[in-house]
């Protein structure tokens, strides 16, 4: 993407590799080099598909996919969307982004999900869809949970019969 979009040249981009990576991958990174020495940026990704883009890889990712729902009280939807995106984008990568939407916002939930399928007027596109989620959250209680606010208990005096009387 750097380089098609930003025309970025191949020596810039292999150096910033180390600057990416953490932890295990930068060890995995430096052993590389020291093994196979200086290359362009498609032999290093083609390094990075074969070393990580196996079946428990994309086995993490569609557990992690699929766990994910969306809660407007815990999740920010601009955050939660693109890493949505971004998970499926990497399990399915010829998949259109109209599907990849419609799959994010079956994770939204029946209401929120409706809401903001009601508001957009197809075609839509992400930012569209973030922008009504947005929207609607902070303006409705959709996709809010409700939460019985704890009452202080008052002790009512009750009156025996007898007191009545008087």
């Amino acid at each position: 993407m750097l380089q098609e979009d930003f025309h970025i040249p191949d020596k810039i981009i292999v150096g910033k590799l180390h600057s990416l990576f953490t932890r295990t991958e930068k060890k995995w990174y430096y052993k590389m080099r020291q093994e196979h020495g200086k290359h362009n940026w498609s032999w290093w990704k083609s390094e990075m598909i074969t070393k990580w883009a196996n079946n428990s890889w994309r086995f993490e990712m569609k557990n992690a996919f699929e766990s994910a729902i969306f809660n407007s009280e815990t999740d920010e939807p601009l955050t939660w969307l693109f890493k949505q995106k971004e998970r499926l984008s990497a399990l399915h990568p010829d998949m259109s982004d109209t599907m990849i939407d419609m799959k994010i916002l079956r994770k939204c939930g029946g209401e929120l999900e409706h809401a903001i399928k009601f508001r957009c007027v197809e075609p839509c596109s992400t930012e569209d869809y973030i922008n009504e989620m947005e929207d609607i959250i902070t303006r409705t209680r959709i996709g809010k949970t409700w939460t019985k606010i704890p009452m202080e208990s008052k002790m009512v005096p009750r009156i025996s019969r007898e007191d009545r009387k008087s």
